[in-house]
């Protein structure tokens, strides 16, 4: 049979990529290949413009709950361990100051509290009061009336470019991998449909056969379900995520802001651009769009595809509205988008992190951020706010990995490695797996529970 794998993969983001490495360094699979539909590796969301750069360990993201910051921190320290093992610190992964601030004595005494707690799982977390973070990072003090405090680290690697990261997996799968390992660019899949115990791929240079798929990719992946009849339970809800520049000379930290439980987004943060030399990057806004991709115009029609909007997907939308600070958030995220007003409003925010901005000092980020695939659960009426898979259990996986899906990458893959190898009866080295990638106390059972995980078939 012509143009066959056994394995193929749908996405050159960093969720295939890191699948294609695992595949390639772990199992003795004979022939992979993956698919991207871009002329590079890593065009959209993996690409450093289009993220927040940041490894999510769970210790400073406040909207993390105790047992998900376990499951992130060791899927964290998996990549981290990837990218020590093959020399990429200070060249994908960089350590400079991190940490969460409060503002005000709610927001302090809440640090207080989760400092306490968390600090057993990430033993090298400090707490700093206003004095302190005068030292370490003085523009977060200056001109502040209101008392401060943070809790964070000072010489932790904290941050990825996750588009180098991915890059790096396929040229260490071509380096190592004993079989055929074939990167397809420019190559869109358009359509899947099961052959008997095959799968074949319709792309423009010709159909492709597989005998298992994985989809990772990102938007496109439940529409792609959808078309064969897969996953009519859920909709996807494109979020897009801007920033805002300002010097360097602004922030030398990562900085993060406490999250309002209430809000479904990541509250803002400030860290230094580590791709834009010179810059600090505030954000991400949170913006709903109709679309899959955030800088191109071709796939209105398939948003509309994809979310299949219906009772549910609207009673979804009501809840959200109807909550005043819900909606009090997504207004003023569209705000931030609207030239003229948008970097005075968008600074009374940034503003909590450096009190003495000014519009002189931030700037629109044209191009910068990227989109993800928030996924409804029309069963439940809620937006899945994680990780959400398709396992069809007939030899082809969709996946839709909205943050930390970066960070967790490698643990994701494992799950669809693990799949892969009970169905098609090839060879996993689950011990070098664990020497090369987990720390020494984590064990492979705890990996399995990845945070956020709705697994369907319907």
């Amino acid at each position: 049979m012509q143009h066959y794998y056994n394995v193929i993969i749908v996405g050159g983001g960093i969720s295939g990529t890191a699948l294609l490495y695992e595949l390639a360094e772990y199992t003795d699979i004979e022939s992979v290949a993956l698919f991207e539909k871009y002329q590079s590796i890593a065009h959209l969301n993996t690409n450093g413009r289009n993220n927040s750069q940041t490894l999510h360990c769970g210790d400073i993201e406040t909207n993390y709950t105790f047992e998900k910051a376990k499951k992130v921190k060791r899927t964290a320290g998996m990549l981290l361990n990837y990218a020590l093992k093959h020399g990429y610190a200070e060249k994908h992964i960089f350590k400079f100051p991190k940490m969460v601030i409060g503002v005000g004595d709610e927001e302090i005494e809440f640090i207080r509290k989760r400092y306490e707690t968390f600090r057993k799982l990430y033993p090298y977390l400090e707490l700093y009061t206003k004095e302190d973070l005068g030292r370490i990072e003085p523009k977060l003090t200056e001109g502040r009336r209101e008392d401060i405090a943070a809790m964070g680290a000072l010489d932790e690697y904290c941050a990825v470019d996750f588009g180098a990261i991915a890059e790096s997996f396929v040229q260490n799968a071509k380096k190592i991998t004993k079989g055929v390992c074939d990167v397809h660019l420019e190559t869109e899949v358009y359509q899947i449909e099961k052959m008997g115990d095959k799968f074949q791929l319709l792309t423009p240079k010709g159909k492709y056969f597989a005998d298992y798929v994985v989809v990772d990719a990102g938007a496109h992946s439940l529409l792609l379900a959808h078309k064969m009849g897969y996953g009519k339970d859920y909709a996807c809800l494109p979020i897009g995520g801007s920033f805002y520049y300002a010097p360097a000379s602004i922030l030398g930290s990562k900085v993060y802001t406490v999250q309002n439980d209430k809000l479904p987004f990541a509250a803002i943060h400030g860290d230094p651009d580590i791709l834009a030399k010179g810059k600090t990057r505030f954000g991400p806004t949170a913006l709903a769009l109709p679309k899959l991709e955030r800088y191109t115009e071709n796939t209105y029609v398939e948003f509309f595809e994809s979310l299949r909007p219906d009772k549910s997907v609207m009673k979804v939308f009501y809840d959200l509205l109807a909550d005043n600070d819900i909606r009090e958030y997504i207004f003023k995220n569209m705000m931030y988008e609207v030239p003229g007003i948008r970097k005075g409003l968008f600074l009374k925010e940034a503003k909590k992190i450096i009190p003495t901005l000014t519009e002189r000092d931030i700037e629109f980020a044209e191009h910068v951020g990227g989109l993800r695939p928030q996924i409804i659960d029309k069963k439940e009426k809620r937006l899945l706010l994680g990780e959400a898979k398709i396992d069809t259990k007939e030899g082809i996986v969709f996946n839709m990995t909205p943050s930390p899906g970066a960070t967790s990458c490698l643990g994701n893959a494992l799950k669809d490695v693990e799949l892969i190898a009970e169905y098609l009866g090839c060879g996993f080295d689950r011990k070098r797996f664990q020497r090369d990638l987990l720390d020494e106390e984590e064990g492979m059972e705890q990996l399995y529970i990845m945070p956020g995980y709705a697994a369907s078939a319907s």
